[in-house]
């Protein structure tokens, strides 16, 4: 696609309320026009939870106290630890990063891998996440997924969370 397509959809996404758009200073040359999608347009990207999800977690812990909504999540990414662990490729640690970013990406999470081009420092950087309400009402959750992160790249893994304008970002720092 050429330069005015990419730019003609940029302007109907922006126009539509989906992206925003800011120009980034640089040293020498000209500034960098950059995109962040808007929450607008994450509500229109998959989500794997829901309300009925909810209700039936909460549903659990009345019937059978505090801890079966935990309970239930364990085994759900325990399940999920397996899923991805049988479709994981590659040799070495930055070749699984890769794919399981690729895998994530597929589920939704908008996910890629970054390195740090001084340290070769590996991060997953997830800009969606289709458990959002998931993550929100049951805390566990963002531990659970750090440790699914940990059991299939088989090395530590840190998990940092950010929102900005109401956008969602999780970082996976792997190997530290």
């Amino acid at each position: 696609m050429s330069y005015m397509g990419v730019k003609s959809i940029c302007l109907d996404l922006h126009k539509r309320g989906l992206l925003d758009t800011w120009r980034s200073p640089q040293k020498i040359g000209r500034p960098l026009l950059l995109y962040r999608l808007t929450q607008r347009a994450h509500d229109l990207f998959p989500t794997a939870s829901n309300e009925i999800t909810l209700q039936l977690l909460e549903g659990a812990q009345k019937l059978y106290g505090a801890t079966a909504a935990d309970k239930l999540l364990l085994t759900l990414f325990q399940r999920r630890t397996e899923h991805y662990a049988s479709r994981l490729k590659g040799d070495t640690l930055a070749d699984r990063a890769k794919w399981f970013a690729r895998l994530r990406d597929h589920d939704g999470y908008m996910s890629e891998l970054e390195v740090a081009e001084a340290t070769g420092a590996l991060r997953i950087v997830e800009h969606h996440s289709p458990i959002l309400d998931l993550l929100r009402a049951y805390p566990l959750v963002a531990k659970l997924e750090a440790d699914l992160f940990q059991r299939i790249l088989g090395t530590a893994v840190r998990r940092e969370e950010a929102t900005a304008s109401g956008l969602f970002r999780a970082t996976f720092h792997i190997g530290g």
